[in-house]
């Protein structure tokens, strides 16, 4: 076997799985509205992330764009509900579906072939697990955080008081990288969403 056709097998390989990934997705129950259409929500968030990270890192590495894919694959087999009320609860809900999300992910990369270490590399990842200051770590976090921005900070501020809200968005702000934080106040957040982040970080 030549060195293109290594290469070609292993872009092949790639593509392949990310398509499994994205059919894994593709069956939330749940929806969001893009272009005034009805999508898989993990599906689109996961596309969005995608793209994000892509902008973030000029060139990001493969465990990184499967990470990326793969961050929530069925996340919605595991509702919020299932664990107890309360911040306890829902620290425990988070680091569970972190551990199926990456045991999701191992299974998947594991049939395509993947090495060990690019598997381990998209767990560490998925978990949150790489040591501060990785780039790749921190485009993978900057990437979640835009896309909450995009489709979830609307809805969440709607249901959650104003002094908690502005708290949220100060640790989240604190978490990101200066190039993110231009990115989300670049991006087309609604003027009401726009005014909140500018009142949390006055």
């Amino acid at each position: 076997m030549t060195e293109t056709d290594t290469e070609t097998d292993t872009g092949d390989r790639f593509g392949r799985t990310i398509a499994r990934i994205d059919e894994a997705n593709a069956d939330d129950p749940f929806t969001i509205e893009v272009d005034g259409r009805p999508v898989p929500k993990e599906l689109t968030h996961a596309r969005m992330l995608t793209e994000w990270v892509e902008r973030l890192l000029p060139e990001p590495g493969e465990a990184l764009l499967l990470a990326a894919r793969a961050h929530h694959i069925r996340r919605w087999e595991s509702p919020r509900d299932t664990f107890p009320a309360g911040r306890r609860g829902y620290l425990r809900w988070r680091r569970d579906l972190q551990r199926r999300h990456a045991a999701h992910a191992r299974a998947i990369l594991d049939e395509s072939g993947y090495d060990e270490d690019t598997i381990a590399c998209v767990e560490r990842l998925i978990r949150k697990e790489t040591p501060k200051g990785d780039p790749e770590g921190q485009a993978f976090e900057d990437g979640l955080t835009l896309v909450f921005l995009e489709t979830q900070l609307h809805d969440f501020a709607l249901r959650t008081d104003p002094d908690t809200m502005a708290g949220v968005i100060r640790k989240t702000w604190s978490k990101i990288s200066p190039a993110a934080r231009d990115l989300a106040l670049a991006s087309d957040l609604a003027p009401e969403d726009r005014a909140l982040i500018e009142r949390a970080l006055a």
